[in-house]
């Protein structure tokens, strides 16, 4: 959410609360000498941003909330269900070259691999296959098994995570996606990906929030 930059009847009304709240918007009207119904959306701004929280036939109250409490608030209702995209996955038994045209026809920097049962057990990075093609290497003779990254050492994240833990995870290990997984008697079927892209886009929803 961007900060908001309030103007001089909203930040009077937020002085008007913080010094009399709880108070109603009838009074608050009183005090700037104006109807409830120009009042209104001054209130409904204020109270959606947070700074105000409001109680039936109670009235309106200041949150205490600083920007920086706001938007930590609103980064912690983002969930990886609400931004993942579709995996590209491979078989493990395709060759390195495969798995080039594969990457250049999705247009992806990650793809995801499984066996015949399609249980996640490998990961493939950009820096992977470059790694692979470098020298004289037969690619087509070299299957992707021998070169992704293996369990247990993929970093993984359920649907139901929040975006701003799968962030500090991508940043931490140094990778732009992660398989969305869910737990099965077979181990880990994936099921979506989130990337450094989808997370950039639900951030800038906060920022494209005229709130």
């Amino acid at each position: 959410m961007r900060k908001i930059e309030l103007n001089k009847r909203q930040a009077r009304i937020l002085q008007i609360v913080k010094e009399n709240g709880p108070i109603t918007g009838e009074h608050i009207a009183d005090q700037l000498n104006l109807t409830r119904a120009t009042l209104r959306p001054d209130l409904a701004i204020l109270t959606m941003a947070g700074y105000l929280d409001a109680r039936p036939r109670v009235g309106y109250f200041y949150t205490g909330k600083t920007t920086t409490q706001l938007l930590t608030d609103n980064l912690n209702k983002l969930y990886v269900k609400d931004f993942q995209s579709i995996p590209v996955v491979v078989s493990e038994s395709i060759s390195v070259y495969d798995a080039i045209v594969m990457m250049f026809l999705e247009d992806v920097g990650t793809l995801f691999v499984v066996d015949k049962e399609s249980i996640l057990v490998g990961v493939l990075s950009r820096k992977d296959l470059l790694r692979a093609s470098i020298g004289k290497q037969e690619l087509n003779t070299i299957p992707v098994n021998i070169i992704m990254t293996r369990m247990p050492n993929i970093t993984m994240c359920m649907k139901d995570d929040l975006l701003i833990d799968v962030a500090k995870k991508l940043i931490e290990k140094q990778i732009d996606a992660l398989p969305i997984v869910k737990e099965t008697e077979k181990g880990f079927e994936v099921t979506g990906r989130i990337t450094k892209t989808n997370i950039t886009k639900a951030f800038l929803s906060l920022a494209a929030d005229d709130l």
